[in-house]
């Protein structure tokens, strides 16, 4: 495994989840690809131009954001932050994250919203805490990963199935941007989880069919299959958005990965020309690392 800077793997996650989303978004409910999709397009569910992102690098974004200016996890700065994602485009949430956002609209408690949803909803296992969760991955090292990765997903998802999803993505990111290979980053992260299904599911993935769903451990399958068996950064994130489904999420997941582990300087020229906010988010993800360099 060569030599990449944690600068860059950094900035390859992030941006590789923009990418992805970016990717995705005009694949978003279809069915699965019979000709593969390579190049950014416009279109989609909500009409998107080329290269747009959507909510997931809205919300990923806020966190890295939040983590950089509070030097850590603060709840009511990360909040604040995502609810204005949220009053910017409401449309282009899910239905946990809207449900969670309009109850804080109308002065509801943070705590008390995310039960509300879960309850009203019957549950809430969706993938919204997933997608945006990687951020938490670059920032902390692997020791403290795993508990603050549930405490984000919580913010807005009762349920703890996406909460250990997102740890264990976040485990592998974190790992992965401080130079551990990707199959020890996995080990590492199967070693850690605490949750019945998501240890079955994530750490047997071979053995389950791949869905790009909306649900919090189908999605982190499919992503986490597309990554796993890539060789290269371009290949990992067109086996994800090219699945369907849940497409922008799915990619955004697998393009956090792949960013990690390969790093910005294997995102395709192409691709990052397109990217809406490519330097900042570039420029965020630096921020980040230095922060969190720095509080080590």
């Amino acid at each position: 495994m060569r030599f990449i800077s944690g600068n860059l793997r950094a900035a390859g996650s992030l941006v590789g989840l923009a990418i992805g989303d970016a990717l995705g978004a005009p694949l978003e409910g279809s069915a699965q690809r019979e000709s593969w999709v390579t190049e950014m397009l416009s279109g989609g569910r909500h009409f998107r131009k080329k290269g747009a992102i959507t909510d997931d690098t809205l919300q990923a974004v806020a966190i890295a954001e939040s983590l950089v200016a509070c030097e850590g996890f603060d709840q009511k700065d990360l909040i604040l932050r995502l609810l204005r994602g949220y009053e910017k485009r409401p449309e282009w949430y899910g239905p946990t994250s809207s449900a969670f956002f309009a109850l804080i609209q109308s002065g509801t408690l943070p705590h008390d919203a995310a039960w509300l949803v879960h309850k009203r909803q019957r549950g809430s296992r969706s993938n919204g805490s997933v997608m945006r969760g990687f951020p938490v991955g670059i920032f902390y090292p692997p020791a403290y990963v795993y508990t603050m990765s549930l405490r984000c997903s919580q913010l807005t998802h009762y349920d703890p199935v996406p909460g250990h999803c997102s740890a264990w993505l976040n485990v592998m990111v974190s790992d992965m941007c401080r130079g551990v290979p990707r199959s020890t980053a996995y080990r590492h992260a199967r070693s850690l989880c605490t949750h019945d299904e998501v240890h079955s599911v994530l750490g047997n993935y071979e053995n389950y069919p791949v869905n790009p769903s909306l649900d919090a451990v189908l999605c982190s399958h499919a992503a986490l299959v597309s990554f796993m068996h890539a060789r290269t950064l371009e290949r990992a994130i067109l086996s994800a958005i090219n699945l369907g489904g849940d497409a922008d999420t799915v990619g955004a997941c697998c393009g956090a990965l792949a960013g990690a582990y390969w790093g910005f300087d294997a995102v395709p020229e192409r691709w990052r020309k397109e990217l809406e906010d490519c330097e900042y988010t570039r420029h965020l993800a630096e921020l980040l690392w230095d922060c969190a360099e720095q509080s080590s």
